[in-house]
């Protein structure tokens, strides 16, 4: 039985997923590709994505892995999976299921790669999540997953906009990542040393984010899980939020350009023990 956090993930991303990705926001994509470069899958290897979305970090697995690997691709949400396998159906390595990222059952399956991109905050008990992953590692099998870091000052301050409206478990620091085993580099590599790997690093890189206007920005929030702050925000007062969202965002607009946002991203990477 899926827990209520895990319930709520799921229903969450059943109604973004006609949207999520696809409204023109370079974001997912760019992450889930470094990631693949970082993990460098090699033909043939067995890769499992846990938390698959729409296929952002399963299509570059499968890509790298070739026609002799496989992919195993999973989600939570069941209009996720369907997503991903009609994004990936022109790819036979790949198998798409319906699947709780926290609890895998994969236990007949042993992986060369296990990749998880922006996935893990969302688990109720990660440290036990990144345990169960660890161990459909074969010996010296590779793990990647990939976090939030810090925003720019913009950024944060419109995304501090829905601070009043959002319940207590959102704003608790270990939610929000500013603290915690997401709250730093050091902790993040931290959780992954205490799932037993070895050679652990955490890389964080800035990816720069482009909206074309403020409304682009509102449609792009509400196609992600950050649609899930909006519904904390009474429909009498979005008009309100927006407005001051938007004239936060101005700052970053270079002239009549775009709107360009800086997200700061951790890439996490360890190696299974070899025996």
């Amino acid at each position: 039985m899926v827990s209520t956090r895990t319930q709520q993930v799921a229903d969450l991303f059943d109604l973004v997923a006609p949207t999520y990705d696809q409204v023109g926001v370079d974001l997912f994509q760019p992450i889930a590709q470094r990631l693949v470069e970082l993990l460098h899958p090699g033909p043939g290897d067995r890769a499992v994505d846990l938390g698959c979305g729409r296929g952002a970090l399963t299509i570059p697995l499968a890509e790298a892995v070739g026609p002799d690997g496989t992919v195993t691709a999973g989600d939570v949400s069941p209009a996720m999976v369907e997503a991903a396998q009609q994004a990936t159906r022109h790819l036979p390595q790949v198998t798409v299921e319906h699947l709780d990222a926290g609890e895998p059952d994969l236990s007949s399956q042993s992986a060369d790669i296990v990749a998880a991109s922006l996935v893990i905050f969302f688990l109720p008990e990660p440290a036990d999540a990144l345990q169960r992953w660890v161990r459909l590692l074969v010996p010296g099998g590779r793990i990647g997953l990939t976090t939030f870091g810090a925003q720019d000052e913009v950024w944060k301050s419109v995304d501090a906009l829905f601070d009043p409206y959002l319940p207590a478990d959102m704003l608790d620091a270990r939610t929000s990542g500013a603290r915690g085993p997401f709250g730093s580099s050091d902790a993040t590599s931290e959780l992954l040393r205490s799932a037993g790997l070895t050679a652990v690093e955490t890389l964080v890189e800035p990816l720069t984010v482009s909206f074309d206007d403020p409304e682009m920005w509102r449609r792009w929030t509400m196609s992600v899980g950050q649609r899930r702050m909006w519904g904390f925000v009474p429909d009498s007062e979005r008009p309100e939020l927006f407005a001051r969202a938007a004239a936060l965002l101005g700052a970053a607009r270079d002239g009549v350009g775009p709107i360009r946002l800086r997200q700061d991203v951790r890439y996490s990477l360890g190696t299974a023990p070899l025996s």
